[in-house]
C-alpha cells in the first residue's frame, strides 16, 4: 500500500493556519517534507538524501511529543486544556 503524497505546502501552510496549528512541531515538519519533496527535483540527490536525514534527526529529537496527546496529534481532535492559564503579564498571572 503506497503512501499518499503530500499536499502541496502552500496549500498545506494555509489550512494549518487556518486550523491554528501552524505552530505546531509535528505540523512543521510535515511542512518542512511537503517543501522537501516538491525541491527534490531541482536538487542533487546527495543533498536531498542529507535533508532527509536532517528532517529525520530533529523529529527524533521531538521524543515522544505525543504521550498524553494521541487523539489530538493523531485524530486532529483538539480538547482544550481544564485549567486555563492567565495570560503572561496579566492582572490574574501568578
Amino acid at each position: 500500500m503506497a503512501i499518499p503524497p503530500l499536499p502541496p505546502s502552500r496549500d498545506l501552510a494555509r489550512y494549518f493556519e487556518a486550523r491554528g496549528e501552524l505552530a505546531k512541531p509535528w505540523n512543521l515538519h510535515l511542512l518542512r517534507l511537503a517543501k522537501l519533496q516538491e525541491s527534490r527535483e531541482e536538487m542533487d540527490p546527495q543533498e536531498y538524501f542529507e535533508r532527509l536525514q536532517q528532517a529525520h534527526a530533529d523529529l527524533m529529537r521531538l521524543g515522544e511529543f505525543w504521550k498524553g496527546r494521541e487523539a489530538e496529534v493523531f485524530a486532529g481532535r483538539y480538547t482544550p486544556p481544564t485549567l486555563l492559564e492567565p495570560l503572561p503579564g496579566s492582572p490574574d498571572d501568578r
